[in-house]
């Protein structure tokens, strides 16, 4: 990644920063030459997910709950706030800091770049979309989310966190953007976060039964991370407000999923049906029209090829 994904920026703080995507943003910055605060208090991201980064000249790590406290030293010129359980193993155990995380952390975030007059991306979810009855999704649709049903806590926390940037932006001229994020996946997944991608390789690479949920029938669109990380980047550089949807358009059923996981694994699992969660949506697509006019992006890795990384890592890594 070259010096112009990061115009001008000299200090970028990523809140979630040992996460999954947040990892991966943060060792993209710095490849681009700009200094990066990770802030992180560890709850569901990895001191593994950081530690090729600890030693590199411009990496600050900052231990912290987002929710109580964000204080990073020097100004930064970017905020991405990405701080926040995301798998739904995560935050149906940690409901009450994934809802804390997308109010007070998203305030808190926003407190910062508003006193440094930074450029803000909050992360937020193709969940806001729930159970979507427009297919595919963009931007404009409002979504069809169960507002007390077990995912609501990770789905209506994110759905606050847009209104409030937005209505930060609009009080204070904070130059915000929200990015909505679909089904991302890659290295540094957890073999037990509870989502797909993660699940089926574990599954195939122990030998064990894939379980598919339900009939399988259920679709969702998979974007390689590093696909996802040029997206949030364009955003971020752009100027633009969004919400914008960052994902790739090509769906694939539950049961494609396990099936393409099997064969690239070479495992001789069987796959296995189980009950489908409450409120399991059954599709999941964007609309990346947006994000192909206005940031020239749209999502370069095949299904196949990211499996075929994704699958590399955990072999290298192990899969707990």
């Amino acid at each position: 990644m070259s010096n112009a994904a990061t115009p001008g920026w000299k200090h970028a703080v990523v809140t979630g920063g040992a996460g999954f995507v947040g990892s991966h943003l943060c060792a993209a910055i710095l490849d681009a030459g700009t200094a990066v605060t990770c802030v992180d208090d560890f709850s569901t991201g990895r001191p593994e997910n950081i530690s090729e980064l600890r030693d590199r000249p411009g990496f600050t790590l900052v231990r912290a709950n987002v929710s109580e406290r964000l204080a990073v030293g020097r100004p930064p010129d970017l905020v991405l706030h990405f701080a926040s359980p995301a798998s739904p193993a995560d935050y149906l155990r940690l409901p009450l800091h994934t809802m804390e995380a997308g109010s007070l952390g998203t305030r808190n975030a926003l407190a910062l770049a508003h006193d440094a007059g930074a450029r803000f991306v909050l992360a937020s979810t193709s969940e806001v979309y729930g159970d979507p009855q427009q297919h595919p999704q963009n931007e404009r649709y409002w979504g069809n989310v169960n507002p007390v049903g077990p995912r609501s806590v990770y789905d209506e926390a994110k759905r606050f966190g847009e209104a409030l940037t937005t209505a930060e932006a609009e009080a204070h001229a904070v130059d915000t953007a929200i990015v909505r994020l679909f089904n991302t996946y890659g290295p540094r997944m957890r073999g037990h976060d509870g989502r797909a991608v993660p699940t089926f390789v574990r599954q195939a690479l122990d030998g064990e039964p894939l379980t598919v949920t339900g009939d399988g029938l259920q679709t969702r669109s998979l974007c390689y991370v590093d696909d996802t990380v040029r997206g949030i980047l364009a955003l971020a550089r752009d100027g633009m407000r969004g919400p914008v949807n960052i994902g790739n358009p090509t769906e694939l059923t539950m049961l494609e999923l396990a099936r393409l996981v099997i064969e690239l694994t070479g495992s001789r699992s069987e796959i296995h049906f189980v009950e489908r969660p409450t409120d399991d949506p059954a599709v999941r697509c964007p609309d990346i029209t947006l994000a192909r006019d206005k940031l020239q992006w749209e999502p370069r890795v095949s299904a196949e090829e990211g499996l075929r990384r994704t699958i590399a890592w955990f072999r290298d890594h192990g899969h707990d």
